[in-house]
């Protein structure tokens, strides 16, 4: 069973950090954790100008800023405001994520194209690339929610090709479907079934019979994966689908209604392939909603 005793959500005082801390606040009355909002001024210096140090005055006036920024955070929840300086905003948040302990990163995406322009070095790309827990990367609020909208995962969508990281990512995925009482999908996209990679030439050969095949191996596989108590405290379905993955994935999301997708990477060497071009990049550029990215233990 997944614990999530401890929330990290770095803010920079904009509505995409707003909608990002709403996200956490929701997360953490599901599991009574403690979150620490941090802020962190930059004392980067540029050229020949000298950095700008944070005085007492300044660091009074990022607090009431703060304060004002978090004054509807649910007075029973375990808040702690931080401040941090640094040059490096990103090392900062990395290192308060390691002195907090942090089971769990929500942070804002930015820019005008999304995370299209946070894969062009931005501090949310370089806190996801060396994050030492799970993150979870939350877009700009679709247009067609309220901001008063309360945070609800009704329906999660968690992807799964087997291996490793993909199995850690379903452990969250079922934990939080549990805690959110969400309808919880199980998707494996085959994109290519091994009998049309090794012999799809060969006389007598059925590919609607190798796909039909594979999907259905793909889908046994699937249900053994799910704890046996997990239907208990949600709704669990399995799906296989053929085409490219993150396209399928994508799909799923929009025709299902996904509030949540959840996706695993092979440790720190596969999340720097993830920053160019991999499938949870592609997912977590477009994705209209929250993506989990957890890394392999």
């Amino acid at each position: 069973m997944i614990e999530i005793t401890s929330i990290l959500c770095p803010i920079d005082f904009s509505e995409f950090s707003r909608h990002a801390l709403d996200h956490a606040v929701a997360i953490a009355r599901w599991y009574n954790a403690r979150l620490t909002v941090l802020y962190v001024f930059s004392n980067f210096s540029a050229m020949d100008m000298p950095a700008v140090v944070l005085d007492e005055k300044g660091r009074q006036a990022i607090m009431a800023e703060m304060r004002n920024f978090t004054e509807h955070v649910p007075s029973d929840l375990r808040l702690d405001l931080r401040i941090g300086e640094a040059s490096d905003i990103h090392r900062e948040i990395l290192a308060r994520a390691q002195a907090t302990h942090a089971d769990l990163l929500v942070i804002g995406s930015h820019g005008r194209s999304g995370f299209e322009r946070l894969l062009l070095g931005s501090v949310t790309e370089r806190v996801i690339r060396k994050a030492p827990c799970p993150t979870m990367v939350v877009p700009r609020l679709a247009p067609d929610r309220s901001p008063n909208t309360p945070v609800q995962f009704r329906r999660i969508l968690c992807s799964v090709d087997f291996s490793e990281g993909s199995l850690r990512a379903l452990e969250y995925a079922v934990t939080l479907a549990e805690e959110a009482d969400a309808r919880l999908t199980v998707l494996h996209v085959i994109e290519v079934p091994p009998e049309l990679r090794e012999n799809p030439l060969a006389e007598g050969f059925d590919v609607d019979r190798a796909r039909a095949e594979a999907e259905a191996r793909s889908l046994q596989h699937l249900r053994e994966l799910i704890p046996q108590d997990a239907r208990t405290y949600s709704t669990v379905e399995t799906a296989a689908r053929e085409g490219a993955a993150y396209h399928e994935i994508l799909k799923v999301a929009a025709e299902q209604g996904i509030d949540l997708i959840v996706m695993g990477v092979q440790g720190r060497g596969a999340l720097d392939l993830l920053l160019f071009g991999s499938n949870t990049a592609r997912v977590t550029r477009t994705a209209t909603c929250p993506v989990l990215i957890v890394p392999r233990v």
